[in-house]
């Protein structure tokens, strides 16, 4: 027996572990990632419904498999009703004895699908996000600064041409790589990305640690591809902070009050390795180049001075890359570093009508800090204001309050 709190915890713990496992196993004979996702819905409403009566399985995963699998058969036994084929659902029932405890792992299989060349560009790296984690339209659209309404669009288009086209799923042959691999790498860094912004987040070290090993797996099938190694390098130098994230009493440290000593030395030790290797095979790409950043902050640690020139040319060597927007913003922070506050928000004032900016919280918080350096006191209370707003951390709503309360105690010392 469980309650229902025991059943719902058991059940969100399963998919935040295995939901992308289960996806990409359901669909990958049939090829219909949406039939897939409803199965999984609606097997883990039934796990809310029985496991409080009948207790938590022993493996709860292989348990919402075979429930999601039968919720898929039957969809597809409505659909080949239709029609006079039945070999494939015959194959499909059969599995059903066959159900495996251990679940295969067909991520990557799954992720080179979502990123075939048949799907829209612009929707392969959100639909490994979405298959992968289970994320909905509004939280990928975040990510990628669009509209939650464009991003689902785009995600219903991408499913349905996937089945329609047949796309297999499989690890593409080398020649195949090129259409493909950019989207699988924006796909593993957003999902790293998105775990290392959640903090407060208790899924998000388990978030994090999936991607690095998405990262891991993929490095070492394709050891010659410097991009796969310049991601993972960037992933490892970024984690190698985790530990320094947080103060006493679980308080915000962002990264330059950091203690350098509370790095992790084994991870950044495999990061340069890794930006060593990547480097040596010729033109840096946009990872490369990022993980070339974080390589700039290790001088801190080392020297005990911030390297803020490099770190400044490197971001314009990337944003000739990319065109970004948040590229831009970062490169300002730093530039506020190299040369000063002003010149910064000279610089952040290119972008400032950017519309992919207006709700993208790091942007307010970082020209708030920088205002309060100016003495724009005004205008940074406003600006930090909007930055609590969008937070969804409680750690670092509570650190720019503290950040706002410095400059009304200073307003009311003059």
């Amino acid at each position: 027996m469980a309650t229902a709190s025991e059943a719902a915890r058991m059940a969100e713990r399963v998919a935040r572990e295995s939901y992308g496992r289960l996806v990409a196993f359901v669909s990958a004979r049939t090829r219909d990632v949406a039939a897939a996702e409803d199965a999984l819905a609606e097997a883990f409403a039934t796990a809310l419904r029985v496991w409080p009566a009948e207790g938590v399985p022993r493996n709860p995963a292989a348990w919402l498999l075979t429930v999601a699998r039968r919720r898929h058969i039957d969809a597809v036994r409505q659909w080949q009703a239709r029609r006079a084929d039945e070999e494939q659902l015959r194959f499909m029932a059969d599995e059903l004895n066959e159900a495996p405890d251990d679940i295969p792992d067909q991520r990557l299989a799954l992720m080179f699908a979502c990123a075939h060349p048949a799907i829209e560009p612009g929707a392969r790296a959100p639909l490994i996000l979405q298959t992968l984690l289970g994320l909905n339209a509004a939280d990928i659209a975040a990510a990628f600064l669009v509209s939650p309404a464009t991003m689902g669009q785009r995600l219903v288009r991408a499913k349905a041409r996937i089945k329609e086209a047949g796309i297999p799923f499989r690890i593409p042959e080398r020649e195949e790589l090129p259409g493909r691999l950019d989207a699988v790498l924006e796909a593993i860094y957003a999902a790293y990305s998105k775990a290392w912004g959640e903090i407060g987040e208790a899924a998000s070290a388990a978030l994090a640690g999936d991607a690095i090993w998405l990262a891991r797996l993929i490095t070492h099938l394709l050891p010659d591809e410097p991009e796969t190694q310049g991601m993972l390098a960037l992933m490892l130098y970024t984690e190698a902070r985790r530990a320094a994230r947080r103060g006493p009493e679980d308080t915000y440290v962002p990264l330059e009050k950091q203690d350098p000593g509370l790095w992790d030395d084994s991870l950044i030790e495999d990061a340069e390795a890794l930006l060593r290797e990547a480097s040596s095979r010729g033109a840096s790409g946009r990872y490369q180049i990022e993980a070339g950043i974080q390589s700039a902050h290790v001088v801190r640690r080392l020297t005990g001075i911030n390297n803020w020139q490099a770190v400044v040319a490197l971001y314009d060597h990337l944003r000739e890359l990319t065109d970004s927007p948040v590229v831009a913003l970062n490169r300002a922070a730093a530039l506020s570093e190299l040369e000063s506050p002003a010149a910064a928000l000279a610089a952040l004032d290119a972008v400032a009508d950017d519309r992919r900016l207006v709700d993208y919280q790091p942007y307010w918080a970082t020209r708030g800090h920088l205002l309060a350096l100016a003495g724009r006191t005004a205008e940074a209370r406003q600006a930090l204001t909007l930055a609590i707003g969008l937070a969804s951390d409680s750690a670092v709503r509570n650190y720019l309050r503290g950040l706002i309360a410095g400059l009304n105690e200073a307003s009311d010392g003059t």
